[in-house]
């Protein structure tokens, strides 16, 4: 059970919940857009919370949901139908609210709308018969879709596949990185938080992270211990120029102030880049903020360092973003690695002879990662890899690869962190 109880919740949380959870499914918008909405955050506080709890629970079992409502319907209903049977299975099957609750708000949602009206009779029916059968089974098969689940047996096995989808229903706790290091044990105290390898925190305090000891003064940044780990990698030191390409919302970019760099952040969305620079300010640092697209952006300037976090399908980060394992579809794979390789070869011409370019995705797909590397080094003979030592800016062991690159599983840390792969070059 999650433990979250929906019963002092009413109809306005859960017709939320559902706009969000459409909003997630809907390639074109997405989750975050979904719960930045005016329409949202006009909610009462707890009625926000409870909509966004429900839609992520419902997120991260969806296969499950999905695998018992298939055993209850006939034929598809429309996807507005589907929505609120999800969202009522998941009270059902991993909430603290009374079936009643469940059955009949899921029921008021539907007789809400011209679309699902007709279907008032058959939610109350599949949930009702839901109501009476034994819980979802905890099966990681049904904890991604069979594409994905096939892919990650073929690249890591059916005991990692396995392991990798058991993280999907777990709620992520919150990592931070220190504006200072020396900052690490005085704000461990204060935030309750556990230290990270590398010098972040796991912080251990709930609520809104903006009334956290040190947040307004810029102390820490919430980043995930496995996204903090590529911009250690770069070691930059004081005076360095560094290239930060797809910056927003530019966690990696105050990495690299942080350390001294003289840091050009460059990110194709101006919406975007207003979060890093709205970052930026609260952590005192400073750094030059580019709109463009990386591939055409026409300034010729040559870096000491250059970071690439680039574009791609983000199946790593399905702790915090369980959407994006239910709206990637398997031609995305090959067209972002497509993406990718150009976005590599503008970042290798703007790396600066002697100078070190890191790549990374928060990927769990090898075209994405692994298989980049190859080809960057066939295309760019001037280039060479420069291996990860074990343990290097905080890397679990178990990520090394090896040839020195990193791909960072879900369970490479205790209590999870996302997935990632990272690879760095040094230009002769």
């Amino acid at each position: 059970m999650s433990g979250v109880v929906a019963e002092g919740e009413g109809l306005a949380a859960r017709r939320a919940a559902l706009d969000v959870l459409m909003a997630a499914l809907d390639r074109r918008g997405g989750l975050e857009e979904a719960l930045a909405r005016p329409a949202f955050l006009a909610l009462e506080r707890s009625e926000r919370a409870f909509a966004r709890a429900l839609t992520m629970l419902t997120l991260r079992r969806l296969g499950q949901i999905d695998a018992a409502l298939e055993g209850r319907l006939q034929k598809p209903p429309p996807a507005l139908v589907r929505a609120i049977l999800r969202l009522g299975a998941a009270q059902l099957f991993f909430m603290d609210a009374p079936d009643f609750a469940a059955v009949n708000t899921s029921v008021e949602l539907a007789a809400g709308s011209a679309e699902t009206r007709p279907f008032k009779g058959l939610v109350n029916a599949v949930l009702r018969a839901l109501a009476r059968a034994p819980r979802a089974a905890d099966d990681p098969a049904l904890l991604a879709p069979d594409w994905l689940m096939a892919r990650w047996r073929a690249a890591y096995g059916p005991q990692g596949a396995d392991r990798i989808a058991a993280a999907i229903p777990d709620e992520p706790l919150t990592d931070l990185s220190l504006r200072d290091l020396a900052d690490g044990p005085a704000l461990a105290e204060a935030l309750q938080a556990a230290p990270l390898a590398g010098g972040g925190l796991r912080a251990g305090l709930k609520g809104d992270i903006a009334e956290w000891p040190g947040f307004a003064e810029g102390r820490w940044w919430v980043q995930d211990a496995a996204a903090a780990i590529p911009a250690r990698l770069l070691h930059v030191r004081a005076g360095q120029t560094v290239l930060d390409l797809c910056a927003a919302p530019g966690g990696k970019t105050l990495q690299l102030a942080a350390a001294g760099g003289l840091v050009t952040a460059v990110d194709r969305s101006a919406a975007r880049q207003v979060r890093t620079a709205e970052n930026l300010q609260r952590a005192g640092l400073t750094a030059e903020l580019v709109a463009a697209d990386a591939t055409a952006w026409p300034d010729r300037r040559l870096f000491d360092a250059v970071l690439l976090d680039a574009p791609c399908s983000a199946t790593g980060t399905f702790r915090r973003h369980p959407d994006v394992l239910w709206a990637a579809r398997p031609g995305d794979i090959a067209k972002l690695a497509q993406v990718q390789a150009r976005l590599l070869d503008g970042a290798a011409q703007r790396t600066g002879p002697g100078g070190r370019l890191l790549y990374c995705v928060c990927s769990l797909e090898p075209e994405e990662g692994e298989g980049q590397v190859a080809q960057f080094l066939r295309r760019h003979p001037d280039f060479r890899l420069d291996p990860v030592a074990p343990g290097e800016g905080g890397a679990p062991g178990a990520s090394l690869t090896p040839d020195g690159c990193l791909r960072i599983l879900p369970f490479h840390m205790e209590r999870g962190c996302d997935g990632f792969f990272a690879a760095r070059f040094s230009r002769g």
